[in-house]
């Protein structure tokens, strides 16, 4: 334990011992009600500030990206915060936060950032037909994608307990925190919800697209087909559904919300294009952190097939493919694009991707590799 006081009058407790044994290193000094394997909790007034750091003893060895830290912190505060309160009211908000967790929330931001592009670009193009009440409609078509995407990321976690009990111990399953019952409830409400928003306010067409949708996540995770393990069928059908089922649909059901039938444009095809390449990407690279528990469970991905090092290579010169395909499109299509914008900003992430990839280059081990090449996506 080390303790030390700065003149700034805050309080800094570190409780991290970094030889700690199975034996001990149970925590003492924090409630036994929270049950996060790994967080970073600060606690903030005016003048004082406290800072613990608490390690599981299950996995005191191990290195946890910072960004885990980050996002159980509000978590873990949270439960500090309730630990003296009723204790209907501390089982509400840990199955709350659970849940939360079990959507994983930067899918969700993905898909409505990706969402807001294409319906923003329709609106745009056709700006002398928005009205107010297409905002409902809007709405819960992003509600039909959050299930969707629930539904999706909820089927994979149930059918990857073991395999994320190694890389990704701090999803809600995996860490014990939501029972399979659950979970099961959970991914049959996503799926019937998204389907009944989208077949009552969207038509025939979109219903297919968004069932196809459901569909492909399924077998992905599912077996007997298990798709994942064969690693073109995966990266395929993740570019797919995050790429061009999620953009075309998107942009197809808005068009039809205003009346209008599907047309092609250049800046959709651009956006639907740089998207579905971006997705592929993600789709190869987002193993690299599970190479261990993959190789445990006998999956085959390109990570564990072509080496990280060159799977983190691979990804940086897809991404500097769509960078630069972005710039000559803004060059050669001027009437299509914004070139003072988009060649400028594009050749600035450019230059960013480079430097990092020749950050990559002198990376020294596996962890530095993955940290490396998760940072530039």
């Amino acid at each position: 334990m080390e303790l030390s006081l700065s003149h700034c009058s805050s309080l800094g407790i570190s409780a991290v011992n970094p030889h700690c044994k199975a034996s001990s290193c149970h925590p003492k000094a924090i409630p036994s009600k929270l049950n996060a394997k790994h967080f970073d909790l600060s606690l903030g007034c005016s003048k004082y500030a406290v800072s613990v750091g608490l390690y599981g003893y299950s996995s005191c060895s191990k290195h946890v990206p910072a960004r885990k830290f980050k996002r159980n912190s509000i978590r873990a505060c949270s439960q500090v915060g309730a630990a003296g309160s009723d204790p209907m009211l501390n089982k509400i908000s840990s199955f709350r936060d659970a849940c939360w967790r079990f959507l994983r929330p930067h899918t969700i931001r993905g898909t409505a950032l990706g969402s807001a592009a294409l319906v923003g670009r329709a609106l745009i193009e056709n700006s002398n037909l928005i009205k107010w009440s297409l905002v409902l409609k809007a709405f819960s078509g992003l509600i039909a994608l959050i299930c969707g995407n629930g539904y999706i990321v909820g089927i994979n976690q149930i059918y990857d307990i073991g395999i994320d009990k190694v890389n990704k111990p701090y999803l809600p399953i995996a860490a014990g925190d939501l029972s399979v019952q659950s979970a099961w409830f959970l991914v049959i409400f996503f799926s019937v919800t998204g389907l009944l928003i989208v077949g009552y306010n969207f038509g025939q067409f979109i219903t297919s697209l968004y069932s196809l949708g459901l569909f492909l996540g399924t077998i992905y995770s599912v077996p007997p087909f298990r798709m994942k393990r064969f690693p073109v069928a995966a990266f395929l059908i993740i570019a797919t559904v995050r790429g061009f089922l999620l953009n075309f649909g998107v942009y197809y059901a808005t068009r039809a919300a205003l009346g209008l039938p599907f047309q092609w444009s250049a800046p959709v095809a651009f956006i639907t294009t740089f998207v579905t390449l971006f997705a592929l990407v993600i789709a190869i690279t987002k193993d690299l952190p599970d190479v261990e528990g993959d190789r445990k469970f006998q999956i085959s991905t390109l990570a564990t097939k072509l080496g990280v090092r060159n799977i983190a290579f691979l990804g940086s010169g897809l991404l500097l493919v769509n960078y630069v395909a972005a710039v000559l499109a803004a060059i050669y299509m001027p009437q299509a694009f914004r070139r003072s914008l988009m060649v400028p900003a594009h050749i600035f992430l450019a230059v960013c991707l480079i430097f990092q990839t020749r950050v990559l280059e002198q990376a020294n081990n596996t962890k530095e590799l993955i940290f490396i090449t998760i940072r530039n996506k």
